[in-house]
């Protein structure tokens, strides 16, 4: 089996999905920025410097096109320009319509790297998500500021990890907060805080095979991994699992991280879908190989 992987040479998911594959899978990697695309008549090319052999390739780099694949692994999704973030999507769109195994598929990609699309989109599923208002403008926001109980949590629209959020109890540092990213021409997406009891729980959707972990973190609201959280092995109820489902399935990503929060007061939110979803931690969690089942589910998926 061949496989384009979207993302590092040096990420240890490559290392991790090679050691998994033996020399039955063989793994390329191309950063998004070698992406071109040919038409020629009514035919339309994606490749990749890299497949050609253009001054990307790394040494040793076995050269393959983008269209010969079995399938493209989308594991990052990098900075850029608005033409550059459109053009890579685009041409990811096009090698799956012309019959290329895309996981996750383009569209799933677009849309859970969203946040206010990815909220929007859970709570037309009829998911519980938390009081969210997304604004321009500074006035705006403190008006949400105040309905949403005077306890926020600012979010980036794009970003994961954590990076960036910031909860906000304090009515001058919001209004600061909002002013800044009006004057940066940002948008304000808020959402009110949650109280809970210091964990999340991620679900892991590979296809229809589901794991799962409790995220814990005493330090700290925020539960990420990358936080300090601590993992361990969680056994996902009927509930979690039918939410993280209708969560994945609202976005069309088949390869989902889905975190869910339960409330103190006894109820659970789906707060966000990852289409890029990372695994490591969980794998240590829950003893598991899951490179191993995510390349078996490709190798069925890709036929």
């Amino acid at each position: 089996m061949n496989i384009t992987f979207f993302g590092s040479a040096e990420s240890w998911y490559l290392g991790d999905l090679r050691r998994a594959g033996g020399d039955r899978v063989v793994i390329t990697p191309a950063p998004f920025s070698t992406i071109e695309s040919s038409i020629n008549g009514d035919h339309v090319l994606v490749d990749s410097a890299i497949s050609r052999g253009g001054r990307s390739t790394p040494p040793a780099t076995a050269h393959r096109p983008l269209s010969t694949a079995h399938c493209v692994l989308v594991r990052t999704m990098p900075p850029g320009s608005l033409e550059q973030v459109v053009f890579r999507m685009d041409a990811l769109a096009s090698l799956e319509a012309a019959g290329t195994l895309v996981v996750n598929p383009p569209k799933a990609i677009e849309a859970a790297v969203d946040k206010y699309l990815t909220t929007s989109r859970l709570a037309r599923a009829g998911l519980l998500v938390p009081r969210t208002f997304t604004c321009q403008a500074a006035d705006a926001a403190m008006h949400a500021f105040t309905s949403l109980g005077g306890d926020v949590v600012l979010k980036p629209i794009f970003g994961g990890e954590g990076r960036g959020i910031t909860r906000l109890a304090d009515e001058a540092l919001a209004l600061r907060a909002f002013k800044l990213i009006e004057q940066l021409g940002g948008v304000i997406y808020l959402q009110e805080f949650i109280e809970h009891e210091g964990y999340d729980i991620r679900v892991l959707l590979i296809g229809e095979r589901v794991l799962a972990m409790r995220r814990r973190n005493r330090l700290d609201w925020r539960t990420n991994v990358s936080r300090g959280a601590k993992t361990e092995p969680h056994e996902a109820s009927t509930t979690e699992v039918d939410m993280a489902r209708r969560a994945a399935k609202a976005v069309g990503a088949p390869l989902a991280g889905v975190d869910l929060l339960p409330a103190r007061d006894g109820r659970q939110y789906a707060i966000e879908v990852n289409a890029v979803p990372g695994w490591r931690a969980l794998s240590r969690a829950c003893r598991v190989d899951v490179s191993a089942i995510v390349l078996d589910w490709l190798r069925a998926q890709a036929g």
